[in-house]
């Protein structure tokens, strides 16, 4: 418990403008983001990247912070920036192919499908309180509880919801496939 109460002193501190405070967040919390991070991305600069903005992103808005875990609002952001850099990769990809010999990787495939195709227009069929749910919880890996600090809800409705999430994400799922294929919007093929 300690170390939390430690994240939130410095937290505010960074919220003040304190660098050295933020200096200090970095230390304790960059290492395992990295790790976790290249585990969802394969390449190095791209995991810098991240890493480097959502400590950025943290210097912005250390106010917006709750109280909750820093860890847990710490992994989100980065898994977050993580979505957006990918996001930005695909397209690039599209302009100009990966190198010969490299695939994407499941995650990278997912994450696309996500944000272009019948699972994120499923997404923004359900309600943003149980999408938010499924993105802390699987988009994020965010546990339960980690879930409830960061959405500020009690772990048992995290639990409700994503089991309607679930439900809800199938039936629109369900709906889209008996429509027939979806057309790419803004000419994302």
């Amino acid at each position: 418990m300690g170390a939390d109460r430690d994240d939130r002193a410095l937290l505010r501190a960074v919220a003040r403008g304190d660098a050295d405070a933020l200096a200090a967040l970095y230390d304790r919390h960059s290492g395992w983001l990295h790790v976790r991070l290249s585990r969802r991305c394969d390449d190095p600069e791209t995991v810098r990247e991240v890493l480097q903005d959502t400590f950025l992103a943290v210097w912005r808005s250390a106010r917006a912070h709750q109280g909750g875990e820093a860890g847990g609002w710490l992994w989100t952001i980065a898994a977050r920036r993580l979505v957006d850099a990918q996001r930005v990769r695909a397209r690039a990809d599209r302009v100009e192919p990966p190198e010969a010999g490299t695939a994407p990787s499941a995650e990278d495939h997912v994450l696309a499908g996500l944000q272009y195709g019948d699972v994120g227009t499923a997404l923004d069929r359900i309600s943003p309180e149980l999408r938010d749910v499924l993105r802390a919880t699987v988009v994020d890996g965010l546990t339960t509880r980690q879930a409830a600090r960061l959405l500020g809800i009690p772990e048992g409705t995290v639990k409700t919801r994503a089991q309607r999430a679930r439900r809800e994400l199938r039936a629109a799922l369900a709906a889209l496939a008996a429509s027939g294929p979806l057309e790419p919007s803004g000419g994302i093929a």
